[in-house]
């Protein structure tokens, strides 16, 4: 081949190296250009949902400030209902305490009277029961409560006391009234 043939054949090898490279380039371009607008339509859309998103960040703090609150409030209540069971006991014990001092009492008493005789058998049912020797535990005191009431009609007066409220001990039955007196 001769040299222009080979001048020739080199002008064409670099026009196509330069066709090639322009469109490597245009293509780049391109692409670039491509994903520029994609990340701006991402950032239009976060855009716009940004609010969205604050408002819902804003209702899951408040939900989660409002469970905190509800949790303190159980908390304060159960350690308000532990005092009170606390208290209860208490009163619970006080009031075997003065059942039991009264029992002797009761007992000193039937020692010292001389209309009561010694073994207690021609004791009378009201007397027991005014005394309660036979009857200590609270179901027995009900039963006790609501029978006379019955026998006297006025089953609807009696009101059971609640300890949260006196010093009463548990069980004991009282007449609506002035003075509260325990029903027989």
């Amino acid at each position: 081949m001769s040299t222009a043939a080979w001048i020739v054949v080199a002008v064409i090898v670099v026009v196509v190296i330069v066709l090639v490279a322009a469109a490597i380039m245009t293509g780049r371009r391109r692409k670039v250009e491509s994903r520029r607008e994609e990340a701006r339509d991402l950032r239009e859309r976060a855009d716009s949902q940004h609010a969205t998103v604050q408002r819902r960040e804003a209702e899951a703090a408040e939900a989660d400030a409002r469970a905190r609150a509800a949790q303190a409030e159980a908390d304060a209540k159960s350690a308000q209902a532990q005092q009170m069971q606390v208290d209860a006991q208490q009163r619970a014990e006080h009031a075997r305490a003065s059942r039991g001092e009264l029992d002797d009492q009761l007992r000193q008493a039937d020692d010292i009277d001389p209309d009561t005789p010694s073994d207690g058998s021609s004791q009378a049912p009201d007397d027991a029961a005014l005394r309660g020797a036979h009857r200590s535990d609270d179901s027995a005191d009900d039963e006790l409560a609501d029978r006379d009431a019955q026998e006297r009609g006025a089953d609807d007066e009696l009101r059971h006391v609640d300890l949260t409220s006196t010093d009463q001990p548990r069980g004991v039955h009282y007449q609506d009234g002035p003075r509260g007196t325990p029903a027989t």
